[in-house]
């Protein structure tokens, strides 16, 4: 039986030097065609040290359209990722048992250590719009290689699907041999703006709000999250990753994500919710709704704060995702905590409410039992759950696509997902952003395009544009 992590123990070698190690250590493994039945897959990933290599200018500069980007909201986890080596995806519309279908027998088959990065559609029931085909209902790549950072330096990883990839050894080292370690570009600038357009307009806003007050008092409806999309074009071509970098550098705190599937075409964001982290039985989760920006002074800015923690209104919205989340969870569990009252999470710009989650799940409970359980959470779709989506399938005149979808990376033991908020689709010269506002009695359509017009605002400024 071929050990599932081979580590390739080398002092850090030049670009060359790396390219023939790895080389010979997977024509090594691809040789050895022992110890799995042709039906099987079984995943083994090779590895060695790379040492100071910066995640962004290694990702930038390889020449494979398919790229991932992922770093964890504490900063302990920096992953930068491209090609291919197993795909988990399927064309929209596909309800969550295709993917179950699809990525469970998978995950059942991984070495612990194996990661598959991705998400899904917001509502994977509905049929994508164009700019969205190429990430599917849901998409789930293994990638051939990844630049995992880690406190000792960073390793380099090359994932190899067996028996599979037995027949395409040939493929497997010329995608070695064409690994760039060059040190790339540094973050460039954003191109000038040249046209602004929203969906819903301002009257078609304040037609939606009515719209839900009315369905509050007559369908059973008691809150719903309805969404903005303020669509930008530009003079010249966008690069996600620097796009990327630059509104990390300005969002700590933050989950980081960058999916590319195809060239000229990347879902990117900064997002400050987690959905769930998990660790082998361990989940923690979060309830996260109730909105304030920052004050431009200390005092301005514990009024907001004090404002946001007293609002009515806000708590409210905020008790539906703590409801929420205790119904989800809550049976899935053996033990729940959940926070007695919400505290605040404080951003560079903003500052929200949130309630955290600790449970132990029942022995027999999944990752993707978790993830079906919890998306969408009240805090971007609205509760109940089925009375919501209704409304937003109805009303909003966009598709939202991996907008306020899950995104992160699922492995058989452990996972992570933020909530795909703060976000935007990125194509060569059109950038689309998106943005939402919790509905519910005693909303006001003025207060909400103002709130999302805030939070959009700060991402302009972040990313260094001007309209």
């Amino acid at each position: 039986m071929i050990d599932p992590f081979v580590h390739i123990e080398t002092d850090v070698l030049e670009p060359e030097h790396l390219r023939h190690s790895l080389a010979e250590a997977v024509s090594h493994v691809l040789e050895r065609r022992n110890g799995h039945a042709a039906t099987d897959r079984h995943i083994v990933q090779v590895a060695l040290p790379v040492g100071d290599v910066k995640a962004f200018r290694w990702l930038q500069a390889q020449s494979t359209a398919a790229k991932v980007y992922w770093s964890g909201r504490d900063g302990t986890m920096e992953v930068a990722a491209m090609g291919e080596a197993d795909v988990c995806c399927r064309p929209a519309p596909a309800g969550f048992e295709a993917l179950r279908r699809h990525l469970a027998p998978v995950l059942a088959s991984c070495d612990p250590q194996a990661r598959y990065y991705g998400g899904l559609r917001f509502d994977p029931s509905l049929a994508s719009s164009e700019p969205w085909a190429a990430f599917g209902a849901y998409r789930f790549v293994l990638p051939r290689f990844e630049v995992r950072m880690q406190p000792e330096g960073a390793v380099l990883i090359c994932n190899l699907v067996l028996p599979r990839d037995h027949d395409r050894k040939a493929n497997v080292l010329a995608e070695i041999k064409s690994l760039s370690f060059s040190a790339g570009l540094a973050a460039q600038g954003v191109p000038t703006p040249v046209g602004r357009a929203d969906q819903p307009a301002r009257m078609r806003w304040s037609e939606m709000i009515a719209w839900a007050l009315g369905a509050f008092e007559t369908n059973g409806l008691d809150k719903v999250v309805f969404a903005r999309e303020a669509a930008f074009d530009f003079d010249g071509t966008l690069d996600p990753l620097a796009l990327l970098e630059n509104l990390k550098a300005g969002t700590p705190g933050c989950f980081h994500f960058c999916f590319q599937p195809a060239e000229g075409t990347a879902f990117v964001g900064a997002s400050p919710e987690r959905l769930f982290r998990r660790q082998g039985r361990i989940i923690d989760s979060e309830a996260v709704a109730g909105t304030r920006p920052r004050g431009a002074s200390a005092t301005d800015d514990a009024r907001l704060l004090e404002e946001l923690l007293q609002s009515d209104k806000d708590q409210r919205e905020h008790e539906y995702v703590r409801i929420s989340l205790r119904e989800k969870l809550g049976p899935l569990s053996e033990t729940f905590h959940l926070d007695a009252q919400p505290s605040e999470m404080k951003l560079a710009s903003g500052r929200h409410l949130v309630s955290r989650a600790h449970s132990t799940l029942r022995e027999e409970v999944t990752s993707l039992d978790v993830l079906q359980a919890l998306h969408p959470t009240p805090a971007v779709g609205g509760y109940p759950t089925p009375e919501a989506l209704s409304a937003i399938r109805s009303q909003e005149p966009f598709d939202r696509g991996w907008y306020a979808g899950p995104v992160g990376w699922i492995g058989p033991d452990a996972a992570e997902f933020a909530v795909g908020i703060r976000s935007g689709l990125v194509q060569p010269r059109h950038l689309s952003l998106f943005s939402g506002a919790g509905i519910v009695p005693g909303s006001r359509p003025n207060e909400e395009w103002k709130e999302i017009e805030c939070k959009i605002s700060d991402f302009i400024k972040v990313l260094g544009l001007r309209t």
